[in-house]
């Protein structure tokens, strides 16, 4: 009976969320993260949530998984030796790279280039060369390529790439090496660029096909070990990973391409908000999905959330579709510190992470944290999760004192000062992916989850002037829910390069259909039904001469009815959006792409009992918090007794499983009919 099951791997938990998807009806569990073996938390988590739901794991259909592992291996430099094969004259593509160093005007004296993914000792040529129309000028040396597949051997890689000169317009040269590859190395994957990204601009396409091999070995070895336990639990169903851009692609495909999954672990919760964003009739939203170390924020308008065309981990940005999503190191776990030399309160980005956790969780933690502010001032209440968990405030009080001492101010001012400084930093992240884009925060809702994001939406809403501040339910656990909830997606692209004077509609047209075909054909061998599978595009346009593209998407029947000039207006208007500007320069139509998608999963939220707007009936004790200044009365609820309508008036603190939510003095809540918290100013 159709049973889906949605994991998240996070840094500090392993959260999922168990979905009969014909009653809609739902488990959720938290457990500890093993990150030495990730696969280790999520089958403690199984086994937990199936005794829970008496479900067997033999009847859960689809295991749906959102995980950080691609990223990690990226971040800490983890990735497999990778062996690179290019062009002659090529061989220091990945050291020349592009020329841009980041920060101000003297950073180029301080800024230590990153290594590159694949080293020079282990980057190799062969002889061959194809035209940029994707015609043979000099044919393949196969000696050449025999000697360097050779050469990497002895050196002992462990995954190999060929990217060549052109290889976007021809690929058959890059065929020819990687079978090659297969025959001398079988046991090592290789990434052939034209697969992996057919797309012009070398660097970009050898540095993503790098990439896509670096964790190919790394992601390969997860998957197959989590197959196997799941397989010894007894799970027989279909296992998928979610991508960076909010689509579920299939455990194989993943394995082949996990350059596509670099971005997976923040792209559940921009998929969670969808779902709760569509049962809620809310149609903008700025998302806020605070963790243990960190905090991200993506942007959704009209409920379309907003795509990039680079992945960026760290120092690597590869092109790779993914969801925009902004991170800032401010959690609940950041660490708030005095230095010696500013005597100015400082929050993050270092974190007490899992272990030792926050001092109030009693685990040994000794730095005061986000969350050490938040039990003195009283926002979160000592015994949590029904009293199983108990919250050490003393000891919270006493770490939470030493920067009071250091700065000079009372205990209070101090717990706030930290709360203030970690929600200004939150404040920033989100103005970067709203105001820095053209959009106007007031016109979104902004919607916190994760486990501390409830506790901080109503004041950052206040900072950004964005309501309501919506606490959606099961916020701790709502990146599983969107892992579970979320659609089978794949894309394909192609370079084009064209001024759009000389393209016709009609030409577009006929290579978009043969893409879209493409991208069908592998989703129907993933075992979706043609029926089902939809058909989007995109169409990459820039001013002739600019060095970078604005995407559009398009569908095929607007494009026949607007025809390329359609399209130019489209973009013209998006540019003026972005940049306040547009120019009198020819268009110039860059890359195509096809995207092709699953059905989905339509799943309703259920109802709440209605209520008579008085949540007496949720009442769990009064209680004390210090606000504005002030210590002031306050009354904690139980979420799971709140019913449709009810009306709480702040400060208040609404308790549940696995979150809690603040409503502040000089503010009003309501729940809505599926039971989201939604908070306005009185």
């Amino acid at each position: 009976m159709g049973y889906r099951l949605g994991v998240d791997v996070g840094g500090t938990f392993t959260d999922l969320l168990l979905f009969n998807a014909e009653t809609g009806a739902f488990w959720r569990h938290k457990t500890p993260s093993t990150p030495h073996d990730s696969s280790e938390g999520i089958l403690n988590g199984v086994n937990a949530i199936c005794a829970n739901a008496g479900v067997d794991a033999a009847g859960i259909e689809y295991f749906l998984h959102g995980t950080t592992v691609a990223t990690n291996a990226v971040l800490e430099g983890k990735g497999a030796r990778v062996g690179l094969i290019v062009t002659e004259g090529y061989r220091d593509i990945m050291q020349i790279a592009r020329s841009y160093v980041p920060g101000g005007l003297a950073a180029w004296i301080i800024w230590p280039k990153p290594t590159p993914l694949a080293a020079l000792e282990d980057t190799v040529t062969v002889g061959g060369r194809m035209n940029a129309q994707g015609e043979e000028v000099r044919p393949l040396d196969i000696a050449s390529a025999k000697t360097a597949l050779g050469y990497l051997k002895e050196q002992g890689v462990e995954a190999i790439t060929v990217s060549f000169m052109n290889a976007y317009t021809n690929g058959a040269h890059e065929q020819q090496v990687g079978d090659l590859a297969r025959e001398m190395m079988p046991n090592v994957p290789v990434s052939l660029s034209h697969e992996v990204l057919p797309e012009m601009q070398e660097y970009e396409r050898t540095l993503t096909t790098v990439a896509n091999a670096a964790v190919r070995p790394v992601v390969g070895k997860y998957i197959s070990n989590l197959r196997s336990k799941l397989a010894d639990a007894g799970f027989t169903g279909k296992l998928s990973l979610l991508r960076s851009d909010g689509g579920l692609m299939s455990a194989q495909k993943a394995q082949e391409h996990p350059v596509d999954i670099l971005m997976s672990g923040p792209a559940g919760g921009v998929t969670g908000a969808l779902w709760v964003g569509k049962n809620a009739g809310i149609k903008n939203i700025l998302t806020l999905d605070v963790g243990g170390t960190s905090t991200d924020v993506a942007l959704i308008e009209n409920l379309e959330p907003r795509r990039v065309r680079t992945t960026e981990v760290g120092h690597l940005a590869v092109r790779a579709s993914s969801l925009d999503v902004k991170t800032v190191g401010a959690g609940g776990g950041s660490i708030a510190y005095v230095p010696e030399l500013t005597k100015a309160l400082r929050v993050g980005p270092q974190s007490a992470g899992a272990v030792p956790g926050p001092v109030a969780y009693g685990k040994g933690g000794e730095a005061p944290t986000v969350t050490d502010a938040n039990v003195v001032l009283g926002y979160l209440p000592e015994n949590l999760l029904g009293g199983t968990f108990q919250l050490d405030r003393e000891g919270a009080k006493k770490a939470v004192q030493t920067i009071a001492d250091a700065l000079g101010i009372d205990l209070m001012a101090a717990a706030r000062g930290i709360i203030d400084i970690v929600n200004e930093n939150m404040f920033g992240a989100l103005r970067m992916i709203s105001v820095q884009q053209g959009y106007d925060p007031r016109h979104f809702a902004l919607m916190g989850f994760g486990g501390a994001g409830p506790l901080h939406v109503n004041a950052v809403a206040r900072l950004m002037g964005s309501w309501p501040a919506v606490s959606p339910v099961s916020p701790g656990v709502l990146c599983a829910l969107g892992d579970a909830t979320t659609r089978m997606r794949t894309e394909t692209a192609r370079s084009f390069s064209r001024l759009a004077t000389t393209t016709d509609a009609s030409e577009l047209i006929a290579i978009l259909k043969e893409m879209a075909e493409q991208t069908r054909a592998q989703l129907q061998s993933d075992g979706i039904n043609d029926a089902d599978i939809t058909s989007e595009f995109e169409i990459d346009v820039r001013y002739a001469g600019q060095a970078f593209e604005v995407p559009l998407t398009i569908t095929p029947d607007v494009l026949e009815r607007d025809g390329v000039a359609g399209i130019l207006a489209r973009f013209d208007e998006e540019h003026l959006r972005l940049f306040t500007f547009n120019m009198d320069t020819p268009h110039e139509i860059v890359n195509l792409r096809a995207v092709a998608l699953g059905q989905p999963l339509d799943l309703p939220a259920a109802e709440l009992p209605k209520g008579d707007g008085n949540p007496a009936a949720a009442k769990m004790r009064d209680h004390v918090l210090w606000m504005d200044g002030k210590e002031q009365a306050a009354v904690i609820y139980d979420r799971s007794k709140l019913r449709q309508g009810d009306v709480i008036p702040g400060p208040a603190i609404v308790v549940e499983m696995d979150s809690t939510t603040l409503i502040e003095t000089g503010c009003v809540a309501i729940v809505d009919k599926v039971g989201n918290i939604l908070i306005n100013l009185a």
